[in-house]
């Protein structure tokens, strides 16, 4: 009897965390995007912003994530905002901006399906970023 109740309680636990963490909200990303990183990639993400002309590296053009088969490279994306996959540019790191996006965390699923723990507004911001993308 014990046992059964463990086990339903897993699996509601699992069930509820599946639920919260695969929600997006693109306009909270569009906003965020707006605030922190329009300044290198542009208002229009290509990668144009006011401070590319002083990159050694230039800012990636946002709109052209997706590969050649159409698959957005979601853990890339999160890692190089939130720091675990570094970018180096003008002799220093991309800024790191996964403190300012703390928040209740939350997962992200890969095109594979695989789960990325992450922060909410990371995840608003990836669903933004993938409705930038050039047919």
């Amino acid at each position: 009897m014990i046992k059964a109740r463990i086990g339903a309680g897993v699996f509601g636990l699992v069930a509820l965390a599946s639920q919260v963490g695969w929600a997006q909200d693109v306009e909270t990303g569009e906003d965020l995007y707006m605030h922190y990183c329009a300044t290198c990639h542009g208002i229009d993400a290509t990668g144009q912003g006011p401070m590319a002309g002083v990159l050694l590296i230039q800012p990636t053009d946002l709109k052209s994530l997706v590969s050649e088969d159409g698959v957005f490279p979601t853990a890339r994306v999160v890692a190089r905002i939130d720091g675990r996959d570094p970018l180096v540019s003008h002799g220093s790191p991309m800024p790191v901006y996964g403190p300012y996006f703390e928040g209740r965390d939350t997962a992200i699923k890969t095109h594979e399906g695989q789960p990325i723990l992450t922060s909410q507004p990371i995840v608003d911001l990836v669903a933004y970023l993938k409705t930038l993308q050039k047919d």
